[in-house]
């Protein structure tokens, strides 16, 4: 099942310099995605920044579309 980050991701230049944040917050995708691969769970996640599961699930799906669409060049040293 794939997640529809768009109903709970927002882009505002107002808000948090437009970083992509959780609507109706101020935690950013970056600040949730972190915290996972710093160890957290899920639900310590969802504690410590007062979300819900499924905007813990919005932020990797945006993570993963974001990425997916990246182009990067393989620079040679």
């Amino acid at each position: 099942m794939k997640t529809d980050w768009k109903k709970r991701i927002e882009i505002d230049p107002d808000i948090m310099g437009g970083k992509p944040v959780i609507k109706d917050t101020r935690v950013p995708v970056e600040v949730i995605v972190g915290g996972l691969a710093g160890g957290m769970t899920i639900g310590e996640v969802c504690k410590d920044y007062r979300i819900k599961e499924e905007d813990v699930r919005a932020a990797l799906a945006y993570a993963a579309e974001t990425l997916s669409e990246e182009h990067l060049i393989a620079v040679s040293r």
